[in-house]
């Protein structure tokens, strides 16, 4: 669930020891298909499933489709606390069926095995006190809210015999093992919203590379709902399109989310549309608590503390 993301920025503000980015709640990339900055924590397994119904007709080549999507990422933290190593599969079956021609298929539409590290933190070794004399101060609009926390991930797809949903001609074959790279931005405006971007190059070095994006924003509603408006794009040599997503997540308890979603592309070429239902789950047992000692932080946040710290000495001054 993508709310309680937010309290990560309250917890960093509060504490002067950190415990880096474990939460007390599930954080899930459902019910988008963004990916989110932060990882699960070190020796934290998490699963996330999902069960989507496709539609997709074709106005210039005459055909329709119709069937389900099912899909399953494994997310573990390794090593370190800025670390995880992601699996994702896609297993698609439908009902193809043209003017004259008609036939059921079926295939792993994905493949893919990749890591994701977190580079950058701003709320990392940063720390906002509050100010007992102003409650304006304490209100103000905040410049480091537009300062993304920042995460690289490459892996690599996988393919294994045909694979019937391709978009490109039969004669094209896919590589059995190709490249995929993205990077990775999320901003947290105040405790409630949240915006994740995902820039992605993906089938690197194929006939079926593309350049991508995903761009997701998230609300949250209370401690338990949440919801979400997403567009997606695609740029490559065969298929190119964008998807509009929206939908909502239900936090069962601290280790379980249930979400559900649709989506639509904005072109007839052809038509796509979804629907479908996830379920998300946490196994945090044997997680490691990785304590940070906080520091100075950096220049700009020491001057920005100073700055600060005289401003509230001349208030005080100033009522004395």
């Amino acid at each position: 669930m993508r709310y309680p993301k937010a309290l990560v920025v309250l917890l960093l503000f509060v504490y002067q020891i950190q415990f880096a980015q474990f939460t007390d709640e599930i954080n899930s990339n459902r019910p988008g298909k963004s990916m989110m900055a932060f990882a699960v924590g070190k020796k934290v397994f998490q699963t996330e499933l999902g069960l989507t119904y496709l539609n997709e007709n074709h106005d210039k080549l005459k055909y329709d489709a119709n069937g389900f999507l099912g899909e399953l990422a494994i997310r573990y933290g390794v090593w370190k606390e800025e670390l995880e190593i992601i699996g994702e599969i896609q297993y698609q079956t439908d009902k193809y069926t043209s003017t004259f021609y008609e036939e059921n298929r079926s295939g792993l539409r994905q493949l893919t095995l990749g890591a994701k590290y977190l580079i950058y933190d701003p709320f990392k070794n940063y720390e906002e006190k509050p100010n007992v004399y102003s409650w304006k101060a304490n209100h103000r609009f905040k410049w480091r809210q537009f300062i993304p926390a920042v995460a690289a991930y490459g892996g690599a797809n996988f393919s294994f015999g045909d694979n019937p949903f391709n978009y490109a001609p039969e004669e094209i074959e896919e590589a059995t093992v190709s490249p995929k790279v993205a990077l990775i931005a999320q901003n947290h405006f105040g405790l409630r919203w949240v915006l994740v971007t995902n820039i992605m190059y993906d089938k690197i070095g194929t006939d079926f590379a593309s350049l991508n994006y995903i761009v997701t924003l998230t609300r949250g509603f209370n401690a338990k709902w949440s919801g979400f408006v997403e567009n997606q794009g695609y740029n490559g040599d065969y298929y190119s399109d964008g998807v509009f997503r929206l939908g909502a997540a239900y936090l069962i308890n601290s280790k379980m989310q249930v979400d559900a979603s649709v989506g639509k592309n904005i072109k007839n070429t052809p038509s796509l549309f979804s629907a479908g239902v996830g379920f998300s789950w946490r196994f945090a047992d044997t997680y490691e608590e990785v304590k940070i000692e906080k520091n100075k932080g950096s220049k700009m946040d020491q001057k920005m503390k100073k700055k600060a710290d005289k401003e509230a000495k001349k208030r005080k001054d100033a009522v004395d």
